[in-house]
């Protein structure tokens, strides 16, 4: 029976989904400054409240933001080790200087 892993890849585009959205974008952007309740975001993205839970969902889903409940609200911040994953994600995928100019097929 072949075990199932959880590639890099696989990371990468569930990562790379979650911050290809115009309005996921804007929430990271309020969330930079900070903890935020989230009918403050649903204020200032002038966002209906099950899209923004929407939103907010596929963030929490990749890892990228957590919440915390506090009475009946939920208060969201960024998860900082979510960006250094992503830059290190990133790192990996710049092209590698070539040892050799000549081409395999020269």
């Amino acid at each position: 029976m072949a075990v199932s892993t959880y590639s890099r890849t696989e990371r990468a585009v569930e990562l790379f989904h979650a911050l290809s959205d115009e309005t996921r974008l804007e929430v990271i952007e309020l969330l930079r400054k900070g903890e935020r309740c989230v009918c403050e975001l649903t204020d200032s993205l002038d966002a209906a409240q099950s899209r923004l839970s929407f939103h907010l969902r596929v963030l929490k889903d990749a890892g990228i933001v957590r919440d915390r409940k506090d009475g009946r609200w939920v208060h969201y911040e960024l998860s900082p080790e979510a960006f250094e994953e992503v830059e290190a994600l990133v790192e990996g995928m710049k092209p590698r200087a070539l040892k050799s100019q000549q081409s395999c097929c020269a």
